[in-house]
């Protein structure tokens, strides 16, 4: 068996200054890209807000107000620059750019076009075959992983920074709940790579490209998996971002503005400029992962590559209409429900559901449950004792929690008496 690292020196000691500038290239295309749709989803979110709530949006500064996001942050970049004197100078500066890098770098690890359709997406540029996205990484999904964990860092490190204390509760918030739903994030994520068998999100793409059930029904993962994964990590994504309902990070009554009550100019620009890249981001990924990316059907009217970008760019602006969405529907929820839900909901469902789908890919195998001699008997036999044992260790978890609050209500001379009914 060949060594992992000799294949990796071998299959880039053919690279030439084509490669590196092709690199630059797209690199340089997907910055741009993301910044003018971080300037559309701005003015996307601030319409669709305003329909919501019967008001009329931004309608001035450009056609249809598209261009109000663009003097919004001219104005913000001529104003005053003010750094507090008790704080920390250098690492209050690099705060916001720990925030804005890895939104950026976890974009690269995206496809956003190709025909996957008669194909594994790749195209033809300057006479090289490529994937249409910065970077084909074969850890692309532990990639992204690994910027949505630093990306934490900037806004716990501009809290501490700031030497105020409104910033540093909401720096604190954010690292608390970061840790909360990162653990339900990587249990919904691992779900996927269970049925995708790989962690390049090309692979992840094409294995989605194929036919789905019944010759009809796309192959999306959204459905492969059944769905549960898909809406335990939309939730953990969400507050990962924190958006609403989930911005205790940022909650204006609380902690006057949160971790960035301090910063002005540009570099609150910055911060504005990465919450919003991030939510790009985060629904591109989850395009990815769970609807087939650029997948779709070919209709011949267009190239294949530019179909891909089409279906690409549509699901991704209903992800980002749900998130929209969830903004000016729900409510803020309180700390003890954010983290009630984070490890006494989202984590259990989402490490339940992994079993249970490790333990239908085993029943499928032939050769490694036999318990009868048919495949479909076995998945049922499986599925049967996992919601057996899902059952009771719900009610175990739920019989833990109720006698730990009971004990907590008496410690603190709070023991619950039921309401006499006249």
């Amino acid at each position: 068996m060949q060594d992992p690292k000799q294949d990796f020196l071998e299959s880039n000691s053919s690279l030439d200054l084509g490669d590196v500038l092709l690199a630059s290239g797209k690199g340089v295309v997907a910055f741009v890209v993301l910044l003018v749709s971080v300037m559309l989803m701005v003015w996307f979110e601030r319409k669709v807000v305003s329909r919501l709530q019967n008001r009329i949006g931004p309608n001035i500064a450009g056609p249809f107000g598209l261009l109000q996001t663009l003097a919004d942050g001219t104005k913000l970049f001529f104003k005053e620059d003010i750094i507090p004197t008790r704080s920390d100078r250098f690492v209050f500066q690099l705060a916001p750019y720990l925030s804005l890098v890895p939104a950026f770098l976890t974009f690269a690890v995206v496809p956003i076009a190709g025909d996957f359709s008669s194909g594994d997406g790749r195209v033809e540029m300057f006479g090289r075959q490529t994937f249409i996205q910065v970077a084909d990484v074969p850890i692309g999904i532990l990639f992204f992983l690994g910027m949505s964990s630093l990306g934490i860092y900037g806004i716990m490190l501009a809290g501490w920074s700031s030497g105020s204390k409104y910033p540093l509760l909401g720096s604190v918030r954010a690292s608390a709940q970061a840790i909360s739903y990162e653990a339900a994030l990587g249990l919904s994520l691992a779900a996927v790579l269970l049925v995708s068998e790989s962690l390049r999100t090309t692979d992840i793409v094409a294995r989605q490209a194929g036919e789905g059930f019944f010759g009809i029904v796309p192959n999306w993962n959204v459905l492969v998996t059944g769905v549960i994964p898909f809406v335990v990590f939309l939730i953990a994504g969400t507050a990962e971002l924190n958006r609403p309902p989930f911005d205790l990070v940022e909650a204006e009554q609380e902690l006057v503005g949160g971790f960035h009550t301090e910063y002005s100019s540009i570099r609150f620009a910055l911060f504005f400029l990465a919450e919003f890249m991030n939510t790009v981001t985060m629904g591109a990924i989850i395009v990815t992962l769970f609807f087939g990316g650029p997948s779709g059907p070919n209709f011949g009217i267009l190239p294949g590559w530019l179909w891909g970008f089409v279906w690409f760019f549509s699901k991704l602006i209903v992800l980002l209409f749900t998130f929209v969405w969830f903004r000016g529907t729900l409510p803020r929820l309180r700390y003890d429900q954010l983290m009630n839900l984070g490890w006494k909901i989202l984590i259990p469902v989402s490490l339940a559901w992994l079993l249970i789908l490790g333990g239908i890919r085993v029943a499928q195998q032939p050769d490694a449950i036999n318990l009868t001699s048919s495949a479909q008997a076995n998945t049922y036999i499986v599925l049967g004792i996992a919601g057996v044992i899902f059952c009771f260790c719900t009610l175990l978890l739920l019989a833990a929690v109720s006698t730990a609050r009971r004990e907590r209500l008496k410690t603190e001379g709070l023991v619950a008496v039921p309401m006499e009914v006249e």
